[in-house]
């Protein structure tokens, strides 16, 4: 191959992408620690400290009744993929109004100012997981010990959809925010929601199907599939197939949702930020 062909290659327009989309992704990440002490242990702090305290709540307090045991092992493969959900949620209503003369100034695809948010958080995410395998290692001295099933393979599948979820959301929120600066507010609070609505500190088992049948309407929230196929690992009767087939066509076409609004809204945001 020729040098000419070699450039050709080296700078077409997705491998342009996707050095640019690295390049603001490793950013982002290099600016949100290199002022922190204890850097990386503050992306699993947060999650950490939610799954101790409900933890405490319904082991100690309540004597729970949702969930298996070991119960922090539960959680934690529940809120460490919400936490990547909510923070690249609410990193995206900021991601048009936060660094707007930089937007405006280069020439890259915006789309790159949504998904690096969601990338950023994937890794963070999976810079996470080992915490996850030491509480599993650390509960094969107790009466429960965490067995991994061959359905772990089954996480790439959920990350998969939830990537796909995060960025069309995220190209939907994005824009509009500009428009609607109260809509930063309302994700805030209708996340809140969405928290107790997805099955993190509950499974879809412990959800009544009578006088409703709630195990069936979770479905249709994409979260329900996606996290019943994470926690597959550790405890195989989560897996939900049906919440998962919703999961992966909700994400799909609130991606191509995402798409269309970004695109039809796109000239004008760049005007009014």
């Amino acid at each position: 191959m020729t040098s000419a062909a070699l450039s050709r290659r080296d700078w077409s327009p997705f491998t342009r992408y996707r050095r640019s989309l690295w390049l603001l992704t490793t950013r982002d990440l290099k600016v949100r620690y290199s002022t922190s002490f204890l850097g990386y242990v503050w992306s699993i702090l947060d999650p950490l400290v939610m799954a101790g305290i409900y933890w405490f709540v319904f082991t100690q307090v309540f004597g729970r009744g949702v969930g298996h045991e070991p119960y922090i092992v539960f959680l934690l493969t529940g809120l460490l993929p919400w936490m990547w959900f909510t923070g690249a949620v609410s990193d995206c209503t900021r991601a048009f109004t936060r660094e707007s003369k930089l937007i405006r100034s280069t020439t890259i695809p915006r789309t790159i100012w949504v998904t690096r948010l969601v990338l950023s958080k994937g890794i963070e995410f999976a810079a996470s997981i080992p915490v996850v395998a030491l509480f599993a290692i650390l509960s094969l001295w107790s009466d429960t010990p965490a067995q991994l099933h061959v359905e772990a393979l089954w996480s790439l599948l959920a990350i998969a959809i939830q990537a796909a979820l995060t960025v069309g959301i995220g190209l939907i929120v994005a824009p509009l925010v500009v428009f609607f600066r109260d809509l930063e507010r309302a994700v805030k609070l209708a996340l809140r929601f969405v928290f107790y609505a997805s099955p993190i500190i509950y499974g879809i088992p412990d959800l009544p199907t009578t006088p409703i049948d709630f195990h069936f309407w979770a479905a249709f929230n994409p979260l329900t599939g996606i996290f019943s196929l994470y926690r597959a690992a550790f405890f195989p009767v989560e897996l939900d197939w049906f919440a998962v087939g919703v999961a992966a066509l909700m994400s799909l076409a609130l991606l191509a949702i995402g798409v269309a609004v970004f695109r039809r809204t796109i000239r004008t945001v760049l005007k009014e930020i």
